[in-house]
């Protein structure tokens, strides 16, 4: 049995990962901890106030620390559920020591320290981390994955919205001149469990936000090799995201030869599904980790739908997948 720490345990996606590393056939879950200044410090992550869902199943203490020398020989895995300013700081500690490091967050994503400069506002101070960092885009870099130390797993709206896009790039079927327009709505739980006036419920409306200045934006062009026009909006609803793409395919190009390309790269991955006559709904993924891809097309303008829920496939469960290719399990386990 491999034995996994969870930091940051207290949020949404934390909790998401306990449940599934709990009923995993080859984990054993060795700690939960949150920061030592965190008020959840020393409860259950069952109880009432946290996450009453996993009572029973998960009743495990939170344990507020940030020295984690005691337990740290008896670590195989780390999840990092955290910001992207702890990530950067602690990663490197475990890696050290030889844990296999999965950060949900973007301190690792893209192997350029002036990135961080440019787009998240502070100097990346472990460049050699992020030349050995391999990006978690499961269903593409699953080669790298099973090699790597550090999976640095992608944010939800980048998975969104890469996950359609990139069998047409690889196939040349898209129009490289006209940038891919990704609009997405994700629901409130982006925004995490910390309480604030723009999330609190009753005030949320349908807005756009971080036009032309949000950072997913640079992480989804980098990866897709394509420069992209993405817009993000918060939507008053729960969990999910749903990611509407326009884009301009190239002279001759059919829906046959689209929905080929898709069939082509995920017709084999268990936690992708192609709609071959519709599109998809977020009520198709909500609670579940897939990603569900479907498109129109018009002359040579394609529309491509792309759904999932935000907190799974876009967090936890894309988390799990990427531990269950890295260690050889069988790719859903515990997800399905």
């Amino acid at each position: 049995m491999l034995k996994a720490l969870i930091v940051g345990a207290s949020g949404y996606a934390g909790a998401q990962l306990a449940y599934y590393l709990n009923r995993h056939p080859h984990i054993t879950i060795a700690g939960l901890t949150v920061s030592e200044k965190s008020a959840d410090a020393g409860k259950l992550i069952s109880d009432f106030d946290l996450h009453p869902q996993l009572k029973s199943q998960v009743d495990l203490p939170l344990i507020g620390t940030s020295d984690y020398s005691s337990i740290i020989n008896d670590i195989d895995i780390v999840f990092l559920a955290t910001e992207h300013s702890v990530s950067h700081d602690i990663a490197p500690y475990f890696l050290q020591h030889g844990c296999t490091v999965f950060d949900l967050s973007g301190a690792f994503r893209v192997n350029s320290a002036d990135f961080y400069t440019e787009f998240y506002g502070f100097s990346h101070q472990h460049q050699e981390w992020l030349d050995k960092a391999v990006y978690g885009l499961a269903e593409w870099n699953d080669a790298q994955i099973k090699q790597a130390q550090l999976i640095a797993v992608p944010g939800c709206y980048p998975t969104a919205s890469q996950l359609p896009l990139k069998p047409l790039i690889e196939e040349g079927l898209l129009d490289s001149t006209q940038w891919p327009v990704i609009n997405a709505v994700s629901g409130v739980s982006g925004a995490g469990r910390k309480a604030s006036l723009k999330n609190h419920f009753c005030e949320v409306s349908l807005h756009a936000y971080g036009l032309f200045t949000h950072r997913h934006q640079p992480e989804i062009a980098t990866h897709l090799g394509q420069e992209v026009i993405f817009t993000p909006h918060l939507g008053s609803f729960k969990q999910g995201i749903h990611a509407t793409i326009t884009c301009r395919v190239n002279e001759g190009v059919t829906a046959d030869a689209i929905l080929t390309a898709l069939n082509k790269y995920y017709a084999h991955k268990p936690l992708v599904r192609v709609y071959q006559q519709d599109w998809p709904a977020l009520k198709s993924v909500v609670g579940l980790p897939y990603c569900d891809i479907g498109f129109k097309l018009k002359d040579r303008h394609l529309i491509m739908i792309s759904v999932e829920d935000n907190l799974l496939k876009g967090a936890a469960a894309q988390a799990v997948q990427c531990m269950n290719i890295r260690f050889g399990f069988d790719e859903t386990t515990s997800l399905l």
